[in-house]
């Protein structure tokens, strides 16, 4: 299977590549400054990488994105540059939860040896809260048990048994979440927080479960998920308020920068 995955979800941007040769497969990654800023080199970057692969992307089974939630700059670049790329190559769209991606990183890198458990995954979503999902993994096979959501880091609900959070928040909020541990697991001890972020990689390790579960779409089908809808409404509404001051032009030159 041949496959090329990218998420520009949080602070950094993964992308990577995989080629599947005689049986064998191959991986090419590459990592960057995600987030707003990912629009300056996402294309140029996954072009370099298929290049390395001497991959065509008409070759690729599916074109997997980070689909969210998180930074809404970075979500709308990484839907629309699938969704071009898709277009052009005629292949398929994969979204992929950057929340399960993080759930994927964090078992593969410091749960292998676990048969099962369950993931809380966090991420950062600035304005004093978390992007958080609950999943549940039964080998490399995951159930998602809670859907996306916003939490503040004090409504963090403290699960016993065997759960893990995984996640960028334990530095930005660390005095908060040592409070949840301490007041909702004193009698056993505090959670297991593994440093992870949503990785091009974990996103090709869940594709053909994914895949599988017949979730990839039409290039024209692939939408990015927005959790918190009151910012990018807010967002919308400040941009046309400088339109109405700017004239249409400083609209569109406004708009197209995110």
């Amino acid at each position: 299977m041949n496959l090329l995955a990218f998420d520009t979800s949080t602070e950094a941007m993964h992308i990577a590549v995989a080629r599947t040769v005689h049986g064998r497969v191959q991986h090419w990654q590459h990592s960057g400054v995600g987030g707003a800023q990912a629009s300056t080199g996402l294309i140029a970057a996954i072009l370099e990488l298929m290049q390395q692969a001497e991959l065509p992307l008409s070759a690729l089974d599916a074109i997997c994105f980070g689909s969210g939630p998180g930074s809404f700059t970075g979500l709308r670049t990484a839907c629309a540059v699938a969704q071009g790329l898709a277009f052009g190559a005629g292949v398929p769209v994969l979204p992929v939860a950057s929340l399960l991606a993080v759930a994927e990183e964090a078992r593969f890198a410091a749960l292998a040896d676990q048969p099962s458990g369950q993931v809380t995954a966090l991420l950062d979503a600035r304005m004093d809260e978390m992007y958080a999902a609950t999943y549940a993994f039964e080998g490399s096979q995951w159930t998602e048990l809670q859907g996306s959501c916003l939490l503040r880091p004090e409504d963090l609900p403290a699960r016993v048994g065997r759960t893990y959070w995984a996640g960028n928040v334990f530095t930005v909020y660390a005095e908060r979440l040592a409070g949840v541990q301490a007041g909702g697991m004193a009698a056993v001890g505090a959670v297991q927080c593994i440093a992870a972020l949503p990785s091009a990689l974990a996103m090709l390790r869940l594709a053909p479960q994914l895949l599988a579960q017949g979730l990839a779409v039409p290039a024209e089908q692939a939408l990015p998920v927005y959790i918190r809808d009151k910012v990018a409404k807010t967002t919308l509404e400040r941009t046309a308020e400088k339109a109405q001051a700017q004239g249409l032009a400083a609209a569109l030159a406004h708009s197209s920068q995110g």
